[in-house]
């Protein structure tokens, strides 16, 4: 052998170590104590212990009154935990907190009135802990059973379920085992409740394996993890060794092995790898170069015993995520947990922060040495690293973004990323008389202007970002402005002539008779302060700072829709809309009106067109000449009515009119949209 690796993932996962080290301080403390069932699977711990004063009882009846009792890693059921109370013994609680979380699944599954499939070996003491806090429930080992189970049992895969797993099952049993699943169950719920440690553990033990001529694996015969670690390394390697101390290895089947490698289970003892470790190199020249791998692992295991403290900051990796607690490996003897109250703000998914198995850093809050758990928070680290930026803010007059949490008196408080800003109300950037209530959760811009670290007190300006942003807008607007040029803005007032219309921090003003191509009295009555109107750039002056602006669509012109409907000679339906003494006025499409002469209103003289007509009538008239420069309509009803021409020989019946082209009236519309027009002479004094 002339290479030897040793996986930094071998030996005790924390809830192991965690288990030991409790048995360890009653020990101390008490001399004695009992373990309900073996505390690990690994014989030489055990005899350890128990020469110390541990003894291993098999029911919650070996106990003896007021003697102090150890709950394994695997945990217990509930009905368990109750005989141990009734029996008045201390209990000692070293459930790894990976299983506790999934106690609380299946238990939350059992209220819910779910169905819960836990995938794991039936006979294990987790497994069957697991199974007290679930309500309905099936344990299968595999896919396979799992088939067969639905062939005898249909009908619970009609039921709502929950899927859970055993902490050191193999990926690739679970993924099996759902996707059969997945295939007859519609209302499913699937956590992957295998240990990252496991998963790491298994993961390295597979490439390790397939680089080297031979696996050496430490773990006892009993400890599903370490069985399924054999079974690992078996698939990517031949020659493979599974042992539970040093006496059991055979360096023989070493020696023709150029490259070997070394892991342990989460059961494994670290003084039992190194034994092993040591002996492997003091029988067979192992290369120098594997010396710094030895040492880093023997950092390593020095690491994991080492003792946090609150206020310490600590990095760590995420195991798993629930809805009240994120669950984060430190790769310490202490569990670590996040509330999600202390990991985000309000209005934030904690699923779209982060994902398991990112690397998170964290404040330690609160340490259970009993319990073995550190209570961890996100947003109180990421509030100190955020009293510096805000010192800065001060300095460099930065721009800082927080959401608005609550109102005061005298102002509003914004969060910035966890640090409390005071917002006066004249700094808000709303009117005097402005309820402060609408900002609440609003995200706000602002600016430091106060910082006092001591009292822990922060003053900011929403107005200040507010102020510059609209000076910014209104440069780039007058940069950029030109005839035609379309803006977005907000109706801000209305008067008598027109509408002023903010595009953007500066107000254009939109004339009555560029509202509509109708007639209109008001500019109310096409648009009201608070309307959100697309208007267009008509003129500009840059150094008195005026602009007009239009609404009505250019493609929407009335005179283009009627010239290009009707010309000369034309009949249309048109609508009286005003009398006059010459005459009177008529709609022939909205936007555009024509006249039609007294003469032309009948083929008889009348003396005022209120005689026949009134305004609203809708009556047929032809179209008898039109101004294109001028836009000037005239109509003539008459011409609908008059009789044929009459032959040569026979003389007319009645007095002669004059003909309609002679009495035509041509009108004018001027620039406010009031038309007016004048008779012929003679007409008049008709």
């Amino acid at each position: 052998m002339k290479k030897l690796i040793v996986a930094q993932s071998a030996g005790f996962c924390f809830g192991v170590r965690r288990s030991v080290d409790m048995a360890e301080e009653l020990l101390r403390e008490h001399g004695s104590c009992a373990s309900l069932g073996e505390l690990i699977h690994n014989e030489d711990v055990i005899r350890t212990l128990t020469k110390r004063g541990m003894r291993v009882i098999q029911s919650p009846d070996e106990l003896k009154a007021g003697e102090h009792v150890l709950v394994r890693a695997h945990g217990e059921a509930p009905e368990v935990y109750a005989a141990l109370e009734k029996t008045g013994a201390e209990i000692a609680d070293a459930t790894c907190p990976k299983v506790r979380a999934i106690h609380r699944i299946v238990a939350n599954a059992k209220q819910e009135g779910r169905f819960t499939v836990v995938i794991g070996m039936r006979n294990h003491p987790e497994v069957l802990a697991i199974c007290g806090w679930c309500g309905e429930h099936a344990v299968f080992e595999n896919a396979g059973e799992l088939e067969k189970w639905l062939e005898d049992k249909p009908s619970p895969w009609e039921k709502p379920i929950t899927v859970v797993v055993q902490t050191t099952q193999t990926h690739s049993n679970f993924h099996e085992c759902c996707d059969f699943i997945k295939k007859r169950c519609t209302n499913l719920k699937i956590s992957d409740t295998i240990c990252l440690a496991t998963s790491t553990r298994q993961e390295e033990a597979a490439k390790i394996a397939s680089e080297c001529d031979a696996m050496v694996v430490i773990g006892g015969k009993h400890s599903a993890n370490s069985v399924h670690l054999a079974e690992i390394c078996r698939m990517h390697c031949s020659n493979v060794q599974f042992i539970e101390r040093t006496q059991e290895l055979d360096l023989d089947r070493l020696k023709a092995a150029d490259t070997v490698g070394l892991t342990a289970g989460a059961s494994t003892p670290a003084w039992i790898i190194k034994e092993v470790r040591n002996k492997m190199s003091d029988e067979i020249k192992v290369e120098e170069t594997t010396v710094d791998k030895e040492m880093s692992f023997d950092e390593m295991l020095e690491e994991t015993l080492k003792t946090i403290y609150n206020g310490d900051k600590v990095t760590g990796l995420v195991v798993a995520i629930t809805g009240t607690e994120i669950s984060v490996d430190l790769g310490t003897k202490y569990s670590g947990f996040i509330p999600t109250s202390e990991f985000t703000d309000d209005g934030i998914k904690v699923e779209d922060a982060v994902k398991v198995g990112d690397t998170i850093e964290a404040v330690v809050v609160r340490v259970n040495d009993v319990e073995g758990t550190a209570m961890l928070s996100k947003k109180r680290l990421d509030a100190a690293k955020m009293w510096n930026d805000i010192e800065e803010a001060v300095e460099s007059g930065a721009i800082l973004e927080g959401v608005v949490t609550e109102e005061n008196k005298g102002g509003i408080v914004v969060n910035v990323k966890g640090v409390r800003v005071f917002v006066p109300a004249s700094q808000t950037d709303l009117p005097r008389e402005a309820e402060l209530s609408q900002l609440l959760k609003q995200t706000v811009r602002l600016k430091i202007t106060e910082v006092n670290k001591a009292r822990k007190r922060v003053v900011g300006s929403i107005r200040r970002v507010a102020q510059a942003e609209r000076r910014e807008r209104i440069e780039n607007i007058w940069n950029e402005i030109e005839v035609g040029k379309k803006y977005k803005g907000v109706v801000k007032s209305l008067t008598s002539y027109g509408a002023f219309v903010d595009i953007g921090g500066i107000d254009g003003m939109v004339h009555v008779s560029e509202l509509s191509w109708g007639r209109i009295h008001q500019p109310s009555e096409v648009v009201a302060v608070g309307d959100e109107i697309e208007v267009y750039v008509i003129s500009f002056d840059k150094e008195k700072r005026k602009i007009s602006l239009g609404y009505k669509d250019p493609d929407g012109n009335p005179w283009t829709q009627f010239t290009n409907r009707y010309q000369v000679g034309d009949v249309a339906s048109v609508k009286i809309v005003k009398l006059m003494p010459f005459g009177a006025f008529a709609e022939v499409l909205p936007g555009v009106d024509g006249l039609i002469h007294i003469s032309q209103i009948a083929n008889r003289r009348i003396g005022k067109p209120e005689d026949v007509l009134t305004v609203g009538d809708v009556v047929d008239a032809k179209i008898t000449a039109v101004d294109e420069e001028k836009h000037k309509i005239s109509l003539s009803i008459r011409a609908m009515s008059e009789p044929a021409p009459v032959k040569a020989d026979e003389p007319e019946e009645y007095e002669e009119e004059p003909a309609a082209e002679e009495d035509a009236l041509v009108y004018e519309v001027s620039a406010d949209g009031v038309a007016s027009g004048i008779a012929p002479e003679e007409n008049e004094e008709a």
